[in-house]
């Protein structure tokens, strides 16, 4: 082999070699038996994205519950109880004992309807579960509701939040105190059925819905 012939054999090699934290818009794909959802992940939040997505290869997801459904707010799974845990059983205290993830905040990046994000307990760095995650429903709200949340919680809303949380809803009350990593961007219409679900006091659905997350080529 010449070292022509080699070289481009070895740059070849190399760039056929891209880890998930090298590469871009990475999409997975939430089936339920109320229809699949589509997610991006964004690059904006790699500690997030990366470990959301090891968990997804290693099929950690597959048939865990979304456990907690509260209209017009959201939608949360990713707790490993749940795969076989019986009617009524409490959830959403599984995965403590896996590492935290630091939270990535972004002011770009905020919890509009369709937004992906990490659930946390009350530590106080806001680091997030490493497992458990939420995807908003949320509501509308007016600009005067926006600035009583602003001068009530010290938050800044720019124009572009504030035209998105008063057409197409959020919950803008949790922006920069949990981390987003994601969107949906496609199958919003199967969070609405899911958040409609028959629940118990928990807000645990009556019938389970479970998930199968796969990452999408």
């Amino acid at each position: 082999m010449t070292k022509k012939i080699f070289f481009l054999a070895l740059l070849a090699a190399c760039f056929s070699i891209t880890s998930y934290a090298q590469k871009s818009s990475i999409r997975v794909q939430i089936s339920t038996d109320s229809g699949t959802i589509v997610v991006k992940l964004y690059d904006e939040t790699p500690l997030h994205r990366d470990n959301f997505i090891k968990l997804v290869r290693q099929g950690f997801y597959d048939s865990l519950l979304f456990h907690r459904v509260i209209p017009e707010f959201m939608i949360q799974g990713g707790d490993p109880t749940s795969k076989n845990a019986q009617p009524g059983t409490m959830l959403g205290g599984g995965g403590g004992n896996m590492e935290r993830i630091p939270a990535e905040f972004h002011p770009n990046l905020y919890h509009k309807k369709g937004a992906l994000a990490a659930a946390r307990d009350n530590n106080p760095a806001k680091a997030s579960s490493a497992c458990q995650f939420y995807l908003v429903q949320g509501k509308k709200f007016t600009d005067g509701e926006l600035s009583m949340i602003a001068t009530r919680t010290g938050k800044t809303f720019s124009d572009e939040q504030r035209k998105m949380y008063t057409t197409v809803g959020g919950t803008p009350f949790l922006d920069q105190d949990y981390t987003v990593f994601g969107e949906i961007e496609s199958g919003l219409e199967v969070v609405d059925k899911i958040v409609s679900a028959q629940k118990d006091g928990a807000n645990r659905p009556l019938t389970d819905i479970r998930m199968q997350i796969t990452e999408l080529p």
